[in-house]
């Protein structure tokens, strides 16, 4: 039986959860609904009965928070939190709780995905093969890109929280030279941090792990860009919008960049226009990096354990700030 009669709903839990899972844990909590989908237009009616809401990419705004008066938690199925609000509902007293954790580890593993397939191009040499051009080759190997070996190159991470210092660990352990920037210092073992005019003006790849802000809006600009070495890769796990993605594009174009390996894009999906996904030299996945197995059953570990310590008056990986007891 459920532990309380707050209502639960879920707007979006299709991509966490596409029937592989389950979501017993959430509703042995309270009566519990869930949507695969919810459209904008949507969003309001099906959250308005709502005491503990809970969001994947579905936005909620300042004025859609303001419309929810039964309001009390916010759960969010991410780590990053752009999605929601979080100062409007600090104004109204909920906590807005992330999953800080969970895929960690399988960001890490696609950022050196993209990497390796830069490095290597490994499945355009793939379809090649499938093409028959092996078959017909005259000599037992051939190659017709660049093959790059990434020991004793420089990787520059953008980032130093858990997926950054993933990213570093893995980065030294294929022989590379790993430097950073962080707005804070951190005592990484391995890293050594520089500026962020550094780490774009002498690493070999640049790879993007820190959240978006108002701040950091387009980052890695026209001016970011031309910084880096012809040679050079960008990879983003991160978020689309920490590139300025016309601005890559144009680089990728006048070949003043290597290549890029992209998770995410500033609009998802995409426009059929979208100005990267027909890009030379670049790599776009449908932001996977999170969707293994394991790391979505973390993901869903962590949501309940969330929404338990809210119903328990402690609630815990709270992004805004409001004190904890506030609601609940």
């Amino acid at each position: 039986m459920p532990t309380n009669e707050k209502p639960l709903v879920v707007l979006d839990g299709y991509t966490a959860n596409p029937g592989d899972l389950s979501w017993d844990g959430l509703d042995k909590l309270g009566p519990l609904t869930v949507y695969d989908r919810t459209p904008p237009e949507k969003t309001v009616e099906r959250a308005s009965g709502a005491a503990l809401l809970f969001t994947n990419k579905t936005a909620l705004p300042a004025e859609v928070i303001e419309a929810l008066p039964k309001l009390e938690y916010i759960g969010l199925l991410s780590t990053g939190y752009d999605v929601a609000d979080i100062e409007a509902a600090a104004a109204r007293g909920i906590p807005v709780s992330n999953v800080p954790t969970y895929s960690t580890d399988s960001v890490a593993q696609l950022t050196f995905a993209h990497l390796t397939n830069l490095a290597q191009r490994v499945a355009h040499h793939a379809e090649t093969v499938r093409a028959g051009q092996w078959a017909e080759s005259v000599d037992f190997a051939y190659w017709n890109t660049p093959q790059v070996e990434l020991a004793g190159r420089t990787l520059g991470v953008v980032g130093l929280g858990r997926i950054g210092q993933a990213v570093a660990d893995i980065g030294n352990a294929f022989g590379m030279d790993v430097i950073a920037y962080n707005p804070s210092e951190k005592d990484v073992p391995g890293v050594e941090q520089v500026t962020l005019d550094r780490v774009f003006e002498e690493s070999d790849a640049v790879t993007l792990h820190c959240p978006l802000t108002p701040d950091n809006h387009g980052l890695v600009d026209a001016e970011r860009l031309a910084q880096m070495k012809e040679t050079a890769f960008l990879v983003n796990t991160a978020r689309g919008a920490l590139i300025d993605e016309q601005a890559l594009r144009d680089a990728l174009e006048d070949e003043a960049i290597a290549g890029a390996g992209l998770d995410v894009l500033s609009q998802e999906p995409p426009p059929a226009d979208h100005p990267l996904t027909d890009a030379p030299s670049c790599f776009v996945t449908p932001h996977v990096a999170w969707a293994t197995r394991a790391a979505r059953s973390r993901l869903m570990q962590t949501l309940v354990e969330n929404a338990e310590a809210f119903l328990d008056g402690r609630p815990q990986n709270v992004v805004n700030d409001v004190r904890a007891g506030v609601v609940g």
